[in-house]
């Protein structure tokens, strides 16, 4: 062997063990090698359904990968929750509103899948939910609302459309001393027809849903459940601002992947978003379908779910409910 044959052979060893030893990209680097597809609990057209499809969008854009939204309605939320868990597939991840599964285990008879098996990945948006009254009732505030509840024990009726909800208005009943009847509905057309009409008085709905009755004066919004007011209603206190702090709540928005998801992938993809969020176009076309984009990282998001986890236990410890496993 030459010297310059031994030469070339070291300088190729020198090459090999300096790619053997260098670093491998991660798959949060990686991450999607395919199309990636987003499992949406609610029908098209519905406030996240817009949201979904936006930040589809963008998000293909960014991660040069189809991005494909899947409505998967029914069940409150468990059709499209089950669907997701049995992809056992970090490409296919849920988009939706944390009352999809925080409420399950107060309002199902049986739990058909572990909440552990959902990720946080990424607060989206809140939607802002309304508190409305018939507009021929002669009330002007939330407070005129409960007033009116007090003074007829029994003969006031009310009805809202997320077993979430349901929860919180049921326990801030019982806790406040209030007897007003809950009236169910599957369809929130009808629900608003009868709000309308007098026959149901104290409703509590997304902003997205009611708008369109109140600027016909058929009812009158009164105050908003969230923490902070909609900048396209700002004259709408919050539930807080109107003197009742217990139905304050977020209707919590956002994205989840599977239990296995690693992350340094989920911070990742919360990068992602907040980074399609910064857009003010996003900002201002979910803000006419009644939601806030208020983006937040997987730590963020967790702990907002578990705050509202623990809200509703409490009045769900109230009504005497039993929460299944």
């Amino acid at each position: 062997m030459t010297l310059m044959q031994a030469a070339v052979r070291v300088g190729m060893a020198i090459a090999l063990c300096a790619l053997a030893l260098s670093p491998s990209p991660s798959l949060s680097q990686t991450w999607p090698q395919r199309p990636v597809k987003l499992i949406l609990p609610l029908g098209p057209g519905s406030g996240a359904d817009i949201s979904a499809r936006l930040f589809a969008e963008r998000l293909a854009a960014r991660w040069g990968q189809s991005v494909v939204v899947e409505n998967r309605p029914g069940a409150d939320g468990v059709v499209a929750i089950n669907a997701f868990i049995n992809a056992a597939d970090d490409h296919t991840l849920l988009f939706g509103p944390s009352s999809s599964f925080v409420g399950h285990p107060y309002t199902l008879e049986k739990m058909s899948y572990d909440p552990r098996e959902l990720a946080p990945i990424a607060k989206i948006s809140n939607t802002v939910v309304s508190i409305a009254a018939p507009g021929s009732m002669n009330v002007g505030s939330l407070k005129d609302l409960i007033g009116a509840v007090r003074a007829e024990p029994g003969k006031l009726n009310w009805a809202t459309i997320t077993g979430v909800t349901d929860i919180i208005v049921a326990g801030y009943a019982k806790s406040a001393g209030l007897e007003m009847n809950k009236i169910p509905y599957r369809d929130t057309v009808q629900a608003l027809t009868d709000l309308g009409e007098s026959r149901i008085h104290f409703y509590i709905a997304a902003l997205a849903i009611t708008q369109a009755q109140a600027r016909a004066g058929r009812i009158k919004l009164l105050a908003v459940t969230n923490r902070e007011r909609s900048p396209s209603h700002p004259d709408l206190p919050t539930a807080t601002e109107a003197g009742v702090p217990e139905l304050s709540f977020d209707g919590l928005v956002g994205l989840y992947g599977p239990r296995t998801m690693a992350a340094e992938l989920r911070n990742r993809i919360a990068a992602d978003v907040q980074a399609v969020a910064a857009d003010p176009e996003i900002a201002g076309r979910l803000t006419a379908t009644g939601q806030l984009v208020r983006p937040g990282s997987p730590a963020e998001f967790a702990a907002a779910i578990d705050e509202q986890a623990k809200q509703l236990a409490e009045f769900a410890k109230t009504l005497g409910i039993q929460a299944k496993q």
